[in-house]
């Protein structure tokens, strides 16, 4: 129920059409919205424009009721942020990170950056979602082989980040919650901005509003992104899958490890202990200051997933296509031009939201109904 009155935006949602789309009886849907509304969770949106009969009482979000925390922890960075209900960054920080120091340098770095974003006299954070360079393991909460950091196998950052925080902690790949970024900039859009919450209980809230039927962030009438990639290039290159309405990990975590498939046998030796991987190809000519050279290989590589998976969309992220942003998607968008067998080809965009917001989105999951 939170979850359709998040997709709602402002505008809200009626008893009844909650109780339709729920599946619920009305008289439960009553008893629940008044639970959530005593817990400040809802409150009324105005009323439906009357079609004969009485008008309908309209019930919103209270993004502001709210907040969680996302913290991206790079190999020489960490950006953390604050958002409320509805996805929205209401606190951030960000500062140089040695990941190579090892887990306990970086524990302490993760616990000091929550305490700067978390709202000293607000509520209290619902949880912290944490994402990582993979591989590691969501389930467990423990990290992987780490490439070019060993030292990182096994550690249980899940764990001593909640001890250490006293909340609730999510542990995931960077690239997957970019994947989830991609779903709540969809969110987003319906939440124009920060203060439009304090204004929903006047006239904007006469229109009745629904997320049907009106084209998302990504060209879609009716949700989200249904299928995407969303490929990051930053010191790494990986992948993050959205399949089915959610992140898809893999049986044992591993999926969307994108950056070491072999694109020229024989090339040059990469730091995974493979050659000619398109990680060590990309960053290769991007370092050379090739940043067309970059995106084609990067298309290449995209090119190949996209036939696999059949996507409806290629989004990008990372610092280093944030800073050539027209470059990534014009020659990502060739390539998949060039190799297409079928005139429907995926949209090639920008993600649109950062890999911190991502992980703030993963730890929300829960509150919406979906099982993190």
């Amino acid at each position: 129920m939170l979850d359709l009155l998040r997709g709602a935006g402002p505008a809200g949602l009626g008893r009844a059409e909650l109780a339709t789309r729920t599946g619920l009886t009305p008289q439960a849907v009553s008893k629940i919205t008044a639970r959530l509304g005593a817990d400040g969770l809802i409150a009324e949106a105005g009323r439906a424009a009357s079609t004969g009969g009485k008008p309908r009482t309209l019930l919103r979000l209270v993004p502001q009721a709210r907040h969680a925390a996302g913290v991206h922890v790079d190999r020489d960075e960490l950006r953390a942020v604050r958002v409320d209900l509805a996805g929205r960054v209401v606190g951030e920080c960000r500062g140089p990170l040695d990941f190579g120091a090892g887990p306990e340098a970086v524990v302490e770095a993760v616990v000091r950056a929550v305490a700067r974003v978390a709202d000293p006299v607000g509520l209290p954070l619902l949880g912290v979602g944490v994402v990582a360079p993979g591989p590691l393991d969501h389930r467990a909460g423990t990290m992987g082989r780490v490439t070019g950091f060993p030292s990182w196998k096994g550690f249980p950052l899940r764990g001593v980040l909640q001890g250490r925080l006293g909340l609730p902690v999510l542990l995931d790949k960077d690239t997957n919650a970019g994947a989830a970024a991609a779903a709540g900039a969809w969110l987003r859009a319906t939440w124009p901005d920060a203060d439009a919450d304090a204004d929903a209980d006047g006239d904007a809230g006469l229109v009745a509003g629904a997320a049907g039927g009106v084209p998302d962030a990504y060209g879609y009438a009716g949700g989200g992104p249904r299928t995407c990639v969303y490929l990051h290039v930053g010191t790494g290159l990986g992948a993050g899958l959205w399949l089915g309405g959610g992140v898809y990990r893999g049986a044992r975590s591993a999926a969307g490890e994108f950056g070491h498939q072999v694109l020229l046998m024989d090339g040059p030796p990469c730091r995974c202990g493979a050659r000619g991987c398109v990680e060590v190809l990309c960053l290769g000519a991007v370092a050379r200051g090739d940043l067309p050279e970059a995106a084609r290989i990067l298309g290449e590589a995209a090119a190949n997933l996209v036939a696999l998976l059949d996507v409806d969309r290629v989004l990008l992220g990372g610092r280093v296509v944030e800073a050539a942003p027209d470059v990534f998607v014009a020659g990502v968008g060739a390539v998949l031009a060039a190799r297409a067998l079928d005139p429907a080809r995926p949209v090639v965009a920008l993600a649109g939201a950062g890999v911190a917001e991502g992980a703030a989105e993963l730890a929300l999951g829960p509150v919406f109904g979906r099982a993190e």
